[in-house]
């Protein structure tokens, strides 16, 4: 065989020392799968896993469950179900109990406002966010694995869960209501927004039964950041007839944001000016307090409560100034005290508002799950990602009782109490003492807010979200994937709804993966002179190549979307039928296959799974093969493939013989069973 310029000979086949174990030493003979199971496994119990049918396994699994029904799995069940009965033992009572504290008052007084604002956010009435702030953060505490994790409110949920109520219960066209339909209209839409978290809790139930969990992994961090970051300009948009002082109807459905806007510039001209005023004065403390919370993070105590120093002097100033009769400022009103009667929400809108109830659902646990793994990884502890779908479903199930709207982990209370020195869930328990001595006696104080003001905290606490878009070069020098996952995502969102913009994102960073996998490349591989390592031809490293010898990687799962560039590109490879003389070109040099292929090694290593149209691919393979003359080994499959290639009927094709450990241990076969021929020479590719 002709080598290119600047190539040299390597030792023929029979100077075994130099091909098969270059280091001049040989320390083994070639170890098949059948041989190593002998030598280190129970090749017996693994022949009998691989063919044991699905169903019996499970069975079996069935009739070890009376085992843990035992008074030990009683309590290693209840240990995994109730986190404090874990982590309470060892709680440092010391060095974490005031941390606790500061943090969980900090988060319960930021948790007053900003429960009330994101109640309007959801078409309900602000007392109902105190009791999402409430209820939710004390079923997580009991509950929940993520220690520094705050739960309640969520704009992105409440933006949801408003599109969707406005929806179910729409208000009248003429819109003048009088005080008594108002409270009608206004509980109607409450038993909507429970029933949604009723909807939304249950599915979560529903997956921590089947233990789907791993679902979380499906909304890839570009999806998750690209839908709060839309999601936040809708916020924003949303907030803007309460900013400005104009009664307008809330625009719902696809291009919300800019009907929003276009009706808002329609009615400029009627704006408040009362209400304009006490926005700009609103914003022009809230902004410039968030930004000194997150410049001095480190050398303050504990951050500035700017929503709660925003809503005393908002308050005081309308009952001073009477802004409520004079100006016609829309206020808060009465906060009722106590809680509300417990009641089931009616089951009857249950099918109605499941289409709604699975992204609100969705989007809770992966923004919870994405912001515990953050903190569990940053200060080294584990979250059970099973377990957080449980207590997010009991959560949001059993506050739907006490007429609650969806909830999650927020990302500006969560940061919150991480910088105020917050180290376990008992902040939370700290949090709900604020939260209820508002709900019992300091309620009245709050009769005079404006509104206005609530909706310029809305509008502050988007600063997170929106300061995302920073990342967009970095991401855009990392991968530019999921750059274009990132702003197709975003421009759902933006442009049609939150929904559809969720559903399109993940189908479109689904759709990447898959594309992903069907444009890897088939790697030939040549040995390294002088090791025992096989790397890709294309690599500017001395390889050699030996005639009728073929060692083929495929670093990429083989399922039916992908076996056909698995067969074209191996028929290529190998000279079997048509198929080579129109496939691409790959890594090899032109006359790597001059000489006729009688050994090929596929290296499976890179074949992290293969359904049935792939199994099949390689069976046929086999066939072709065999018909062809061409001594076909497998090397390195992992349990999981070589279980699908047997039950497909690869081994009526090949022998155990031919399945080997590793790619060395092949190709050591393989040039044993080329030496058969006589002495070769091989070319160093430089």
């Amino acid at each position: 065989m002709s080598g290119l310029p600047d190539a040299r000979a390597c030792p023929g086949l029979g100077e075994a020392s130099d091909l098969k174990f270059p280091l001049g030493a040989k320390f083994r003979e070639p170890l098949t799968e059948a041989r190593f199971q002998q030598l280190f496994g129970d090749a017996e119990q693994e022949s009998d896993l691989l063919s044991e049918p699905r169903w019996s396994r499970l069975c079996r699994q069935w009739r070890r469950l009376p085992g843990a029904c035992s008074g030990p799995g009683a309590w290693r069940l209840l240990l995994a179900r109730l986190p404090p009965l874990r982590w309470l033992p060892h709680y440092r009572w010391r060095a974490w109990l005031l941390g606790d504290a500061v943090a969980g008052v900090t988060v319960g007084i930021v948790h007053v406002p900003q429960g009330m604002a994101f109640a309007l956010l959801t078409s309900v009435p602000p007392v109902f966010g105190l009791y999402t702030s409430f209820f939710p953060v004390l079923i997580y505490t009991l509950l929940g694995t993520g220690r520094h994790l705050s739960t309640g409110t969520f704009a992105v949920l409440s933006l949801m869960t408003g599109s969707a109520v406005e929806r179910l219960v729409p208000e009248p066209l003429g819109g003048n209501l009088s005080e008594i339909e108002r409270e009608q209209l206004d509980a109607q839409r409450v038993g909507a927004a429970a029933a949604l978290a009723f909807g939304s809790g249950a599915l979560m139930l529903g997956m921590f039964a089947l233990q789907l969990g791993v679902l979380s992994t499906f909304l890839s961090e570009p999806v998750v950041k690209a839908l709060t970051s839309g999601a936040a300009l809708h916020v924003l948009v949303s907030q803007l007839p309460s900013l400005l002082g104009l009664p307008l109807p809330r625009q719902i459905g696809c291009f919300a944001l800019f009907k929003t806007l276009a009706a808002v510039l329609t009615a400029l001209p009627r704006s408040s000016p009362a209400e304009l005023t006490i926005s700009a004065l609103s914003l022009a403390l809230l902004v410039p307090v968030k930004e000194l919370n997150v410049r001095f993070r480190d050398k303050l105590p504990t951050p500035i409560p700017g929503e709660i120093v925003m809503v005393l002097l908002a308050s005081v100033l309308c009952f001073t100034s009477s802004l409520d009769t004079r100006y016609n400022v829309q206020i808060v009103g009465l906060l009722p005290g106590g809680f509300p009667q417990p009641r089931l929400p009616n089951l009857a809108e249950l099918p109605r508002i499941l289409v709604d109830s699975l992204p609100i659902a969705l989007v809770a646990f992966a923004v919870s799950a994405s912001l515990a793994s953050i903190y569990a990884d940053k200060y080294s502890y584990t979250i059970d990602s099973n377990q957080e779908l449980l207590a997010h479903g009991v959560s949001n199930l059993i506050s739907s009782l006490f007429s609650c709207f969806p909830n999650s982990a927020t990302l500006a209370t969560t940061s919150l109490l991480v910088d105020a020195g917050g180290n376990t869930q008992l902040a939370g328990l700290f949090s709900c003492i604020v939260v209820l001595s508002v709900l019992l006696w300091l309620g009245p104080f709050f009769y005079y807010l404006p509104k206005a003001v609530l909706a310029c905290i809305n509008i502050s606490s988007m600063r997170q979200m929106f300061f995302q878009m920073q990342e967009l070069p970095q991401l855009w020098r990392i991968s530019r994937m999921d750059f274009a996952v990132w702003m197709v995502t975003w421009v759902a969102v933006v442009i049609l709804s939150v929904d559809l913009g969720l559903a399109i994102g993940v189908v479109f960073s689904m759709m990447t993966v898959i594309c992903r996998t069907q444009r890897v490349q088939c790697l030939a591989l040549g040995l390294a002179e002088g090791t025992e390592l096989y790397r890709p031809l294309r690599e500017s490293h001395k390889l050699c190549k030996v005639p009728g010898l073929c060692i083929l990687s495929y670093p990429a799962p083989l399922y039916f979307g992908t076996r056909g560039q698995f067969r074209r590109t191996l028929e290529w490879h190998l000279g079997l039928g048509e198929g080579g003389k129109e496939a691409p070109k790959t890594d090899g040099p032109p006359d790597a296959v001059a000489e006729p292929v009688r050994v090929v090694v596929l290296d499976c290593s890179g074949l992290t799974f293969a359904d049935v149209a792939g199994a099949r691919e390689v069976v046929q393979l086999a066939s072709r093969c065999l018909d062809a003359g061409i001594h076909l080994l497998l090397a390195q499959c992992n349990a999981s493939v070589l279980g699908t290639l047997t039950q497909a009927g690869l081994l009526n094709r090949v022998t155990p013989e031919q399945l080997f450990v590793s790619v060395q241990d092949a190709a050591a076969h393989a040039l044993e069973r080329l030496e058969t021929t006589g002495p070769k020479t091989c070319t160093v590719w430089v």
